[in-house]
């Protein structure tokens, strides 16, 4: 695929000097350029055609950063974040791409020294959630390429846009410092001005007969609903959704590009589940009047941003989920056409525990709308000579587990119809006939899963055995009961905290001295005591129900036949 230059390059390489008074930030990747100076007092930032001399008493402290991820401001004092530390992971397009392995958080707050009591204390609380910040995983960015953008639409773009800082080129929704980098746009610093997504980057490359085969899989997460499995459930009125993932992968042959782009997302209407220390709390819909609404905003922008849109929908029919898919189904009355599909398939009934295979029932009913849409196919000049025209969007109740199974056999079907059409595979060939490539593959998808999963509930995905593998496990299962314990840990005790710091980083919740503002709750003394046995003992409880689920799920792998038709009523782990 063609290059797309940028009218001004991004510095790769940093020098941060320490002042006692001020930050410098020095580009030395390239001949002498102008560096930032950012005040320690105000946060204020210029740039300068130099770093001021040293003395004996004066003496900086220095470090390589390779990026300035942007700048939030708080009640009295500002706080630059910057990247210490990154890791090359593979390339986008024939671009490097590297994932951010640590942040760090550098306070410009003397003013505070000067502030009210009061004020110094809301202050503190507030960065202290820039320390929980500073552990956002999935951060990955280029220098060269914009990530926020998939292949077709990065094709798409007309030669002025190409031409643009990529900071101006990105999707905002898929743009993760898009609220911290504004401060640094303001002060027009376009060559420091680095584009960060949120999600997951792998790669592989492989052999299949004489041809060497690239394949590459990111996924973007959206910053409009950002945030934790129990704390942001649903849609909010504007139909933007929680946990909205846009699944890309990517297979690069002898000149050849060609692209397949998924999407997940929550049930796009209003509902929550309230933490209760319960382990799994009920599905509350909030003003279920407004359901049809919500759904259409959210369908009519996918189907503005993708074309046509198949909406698949894996939940329980029955009990609680059974309300919401009911819900869902009933919203979707009102959108109905030719461009916008919904089907159900109950994962649990159909499927079981174990008997994954039976997604072929559900591919066998999506595979019309899948060769009717299409995928990308560029030629070796980077002439489009297949686009596609519509995605499937899939959810369950966390848009993890399920999802990611269902996802990756959707991908995995999309990506021999690819190979077919290049020339790598015969009419019959599947993956499947190629072990190494095979196995190479369900890592990819594997990994993908794990990556979506910790960013959203803090632990990797339930069922990822028979992603990674291509069958269910003993070992999987009980990793699975224990990670959801994980999560029901973190869901009550961890995730109201990480909640609050993004909410913070994307301006969801801005700060300033005029609003009437309450401090982020902390759990100290008597109550943080308080709250340990008591979870210790549900966990314990917990992991006793897992282990009765583990033997009776063993007894099933045991049998040689299975119909697989549970109600789903036996306690989900999603």
């Amino acid at each position: 695929m063609e290059r797309a230059d940028t009218g001004q390059k991004l510095y790769s390489r940093l020098r941060q000097w320490d002042f006692p008074d001020k930050y410098v930030i020095e580009p030395t990747d390239g001949p002498c350029r102008s560096s930032l100076e950012i005040s320690r007092v105000d946060g204020s930032m210029q740039l300068i055609d130099g770093v001021t001399e040293c003395n004996s008493i004066r003496v900086p402290k220095i470090q390589t950063i390779f990026g300035v991820v942007g700048m939030l401001k708080l009640l009295a004092g500002s706080y630059l974040i910057v990247i210490t530390d990154r890791e090359c992971v593979g390339s986008y397009l024939g671009h490097p791409i590297y994932k951010v392995l640590s942040l760090k958080v550098l306070p410009c707050d003397h003013s505070l020294r000067t502030s009210p009591a009061e004020q110094k204390k809301m202050e503190s609380e507030f960065s202290r959630l820039l320390n929980v910040a500073e552990k956002s995983s999935g951060l990955y960015f280029s220098y060269e390429v914009n990530l926020t953008l998939s292949a077709q639409r990065m094709h798409d773009l007309g030669q002025e846009s190409k031409l643009l800082p990529l900071w101006r080129q990105a999707e905002p929704r898929f743009l993760w410092n898009n609220y911290m980098l504004e401060v640094l746009i303001d002060n027009k610093l376009d060559p420091f001005l680095l584009p960060v997504i949120q999600g997951s980057f792998h790669s592989f490359q492989a052999a299949i007969g004489k041809e060497i085969v690239d394949v590459t899989l990111i996924a973007r997460r959206c910053t409009r609903r950002n945030g934790t499995r129990m704390w942001r459930r649903g849609a909010d009125p504007d139909g933007y959704v929680a946990n909205f993932v846009e699944t890309e992968q990517i297979v690069q042959m002898n000149g050849f590009t060609s692209s397949f782009v998924q999407a997940r997302g929550s049930i796009p209407f209003l509902w929550e589940q309230v933490v209760d220390l319960t382990y799994k709390p009920k599905f509350e819909i909030v003003r279920s009047e407004e359901a049809p609404r919500v759904v259409e905003r959210h369908f009519l922008d996918l189907r503005k941003r993708y074309g046509s849109v198949l909406a698949v929908d894996l939940v329980n029919k029955h009990g609680g989920e059974g309300r919401l898919s009911e819900k869902f189904a009933s919203s979707m009355q009102h959108v109905f056409s030719d461009d916008v599909k919904y089907l159900h398939f109950d994962f649990h009934k159909i499927c079981g525990h174990v008997h994954f295979e039976r997604l072929s029932i559900l591919y066998e009913q999506i595979v019309d709308f899948l060769d009717k849409n299409g995928y990308l196919l560029l030629n070796e000049n980077g002439e489009k000579m297949k686009e596609q025209l519509g995605i499937i969007r899939t959810n369950c109740i966390d848009c993890l587990d399920r999802t990611n199974v269902t996802q990756s056999m959707i991908g995995r079907k999309m990506l021999e119809i690819q190979l077919r059409r290049i020339g790598v595979f015969g009419a019959e060939e599947t993956i499947s006939s190629h072990p190494n490539f095979d196995e190479s593959f369900k890592i990819l998808w594997a990994n993908h899963g794990d990556d979506i999963s910790i960013q959203y509930s803090g632990t990797p995905a339930l069922k990822g055995d028979f992603v990674r593998f291509g069958q269910r496990t003993v070992q999987g299962i009980l990793k699975d009961g224990c990670n959801a314990l994980v999560r029901y840990y973190l869901n009550n005790f961890v995730d109201g905290t990480k909640q609050d710091a993004i909410d913070l980083l994307q301006g969801h919740y801005i700060v300033s001295i005029s609003r009437e503002m309450t401090p982020p709750s902390q759990k100290g003394g008597v109550e943080a005591l308080a709250s340990f046995p008591l979870a210790l003992s549900l966990v314990l409880i917990g992991f006793f129900f897992a282990t009765m689920s583990l033997r009776q799920v063993r007894g099933i792998c045991l049998l040689p036949k299975l119909d697989g038709h549970s109600d789903g009523s036996s306690g989900d782990l999603l």
